[in-house]
């Protein structure tokens, strides 16, 4: 069955957490040591969820605030230690926070959920001066991976999006972002356990093969 982002996320938000999940252990991998330096920075984890990145800001040392438009995955959010008082209900594309509010944004496998990135990128850019995006690679979605998750027995896709590359780079430009650096990253020996837990080593020696993760980072041009 395949549910909204909204539906999706109502039903998961209890178990999110606990799930294996190797994307999200692929993409952890592959950003933390691109973060730099962030204590004493502030930093906004745009769909926070349950505060994955929240939580990693926070403990770095970042003064760092989480928005979400899921009020379930907020309040699993808001039972972790330090995070209440930083979490935020609100829309990627209308982000409560003034013009250059956050040294850095980041927004992790939300856009996606978007048809359209415009809207999100020029928040992005409006509230930070250093942008992160991050979500499944183009190129494992044209394969047919689909965003899932196990619940009550049931296997639950969500509803997302295609984006190609230049899509990113295009809307990034036109809300005058320049870019740092990019990432395009394969499943590896390090995910290999989370395969297995989650019942797909099966599919890991496949999944490999293709790229599973796409991440940028953009710096305000300030002279757009």
């Amino acid at each position: 069955m395949t549910l909204t982002a909204a539906q999706g996320y109502e039903i998961w938000s209890e178990c999110y957490d606990s799930d294996p999940n190797p994307l999200l252990v692929l993409e952890s991998r592959a950003l933390l040591p691109r973060l730099g330096n962030l204590a004493r920075k502030t930093v906004i984890d745009a769909a926070t969820g349950t505060g994955r990145w929240l939580s990693i800001a926070a403990a770095m040392g970042a003064n760092a605030y989480g928005l979400d438009f899921s009020p379930a995955m907020l309040a699993i959010a808001a039972r972790k230690p330090g995070l209440r008082g930083r979490l935020i209900q609100g829309d990627l594309r209308a982000l409560p926070f003034r013009s250059g509010f956050a040294d850095l944004v980041i927004c992790s496998f939300a856009l996606s959920y978007l048809p359209f990135a415009t809207g999100a990128f020029g928040e992005l850019a409006r509230v930070a001066h250093r942008v992160i995006v991050s979500d499944m690679h183009p190129a494992a979605m044209l394969r047919g991976w689909k965003r899932s998750f196990h619940r009550a027995g049931k296997t639950w896709s969500i509803d997302h999006y295609y984006h190609h590359r230049a899509d990113f780079d295009r809307t990034a430009r036109a809300a005058g972002l320049k870019l740092e650096w990019t990432i395009e990253a394969a499943f590896d020996l390090p995910e290999l356990g989370h395969f297995e837990a989650s019942g797909k080593r099966h599919l890991f020696d496949d999944a490999i093969r293709t790229p599973a993760l796409f991440a940028a980072c953009w710096r305000r041009d300030e002279c757009a």
